[in-house]
């Protein structure tokens, strides 16, 4: 019995830490033998109760906890201060990166890295993107339920036509969607600004919960070919993996396959 109580504990604390704990840590707070914690966290990360950040090695609260609550955990930002991986994308890109999150019902922009290029593009914090029109925003609502984002999407229309190739309507929207969580991301070519070339990927919580999008955006002229947009998704992918690691997030415990590879581009 003290073994399950052990472990109702363990969970009852991971819940409200956004940014987990280490073992000792969790062994210290609950005043358990350092050998006892760890036959524990084990176990439950064995069933997905918990996960370990394959980076920093911390204990989060896993998806199994989510789906046994029914997915209404406290949802708290976990990226409140700006991430090292949104600067280090900007560097080794020279390009304009930035973080966003869903709050309530709109999609706001809250860290930035800028181009040093004198050719830049006006992103600041604070911004709002569209829902449709944005890969910042539509990577976010892919990781919704469907109806969720088409309740989101209805309560916007009709939708802003920002240039001849923006979606015209929620079921071209929820149509793309679908690709973005197939290949796991999003691009979006002139769609919100004319000759502007953006790509967008999500980052995870340790529930598997699509808490942030880390894009990449770039005046079309300098990411004309398709190496160049290549080399920008897998820097897109890359940092929103490191974020998504630092979260708890692992492929493993999570259940999701790896972000497809090679040249799919819009």
């Amino acid at each position: 019995m003290q073994v399950v109580v052990r472990s109702l504990r363990v969970l009852r604390l991971l819940t409200g830490e956004t940014r987990g704990l280490a073992m000792g840590e969790v062994a210290e707070r609950l005043g358990m033998p350092l050998a006892s914690t760890h036959r524990i966290l084990s176990v439950l990360e064995s069933e997905r109760f918990v996960t370990r950040s394959p980076s920093n090695r911390r204990y989060f609260l896993g998806p199994a906890a989510r789906e046994l609550a029914g997915n209404d955990l406290a949802r708290e930002s976990p990226l409140v201060t700006p991430h090292e991986a949104v600067a280090a994308a900007s560097r080794s890109s020279g390009e304009t990166v930035f973080l966003s999150e869903l709050v309530g019902n709109r999609v706001i922009c809250l860290a930035l890295a800028q181009s040093e290029h004198p050719l830049r593009l006006f992103v600041r914090v604070g911004q709002e993107m569209p829902l449709h029109a944005a890969a910042a925003a539509r990577v976010l609502l892919a990781g919704r339920p469907t109806e969720e984002a088409r309740a989101l999407l209805a309560g916007r229309t009709p939708l802003v036509a920002f240039t001849a190739d923006t979606p015209a309507n929620v079921d071209q929207v929820i149509e793309r969607l679908a690709l973005v969580s197939a290949r796991g991301y999003d691009v979006c070519d002139s769609e919100l600004d004319l000759n502007v070339w953006a790509v967008s990927a999500p980052v995870r919580s340790s529930t598997d919960e699509v808490v942030a999008s880390v894009t990449l955006a770039a005046p079309s002229q300098r990411v004309g070919d398709a190496g160049t947009r290549d080399a920008a998704r897998r820097t897109v992918l890359t940092a929103a993996a490191k974020m998504s690691a630092d979260l708890g997030w692992s492929v493993m415990s999570c259940s999701r396959p790896p972000a497809p590879r090679g040249h799919e581009l819009d």
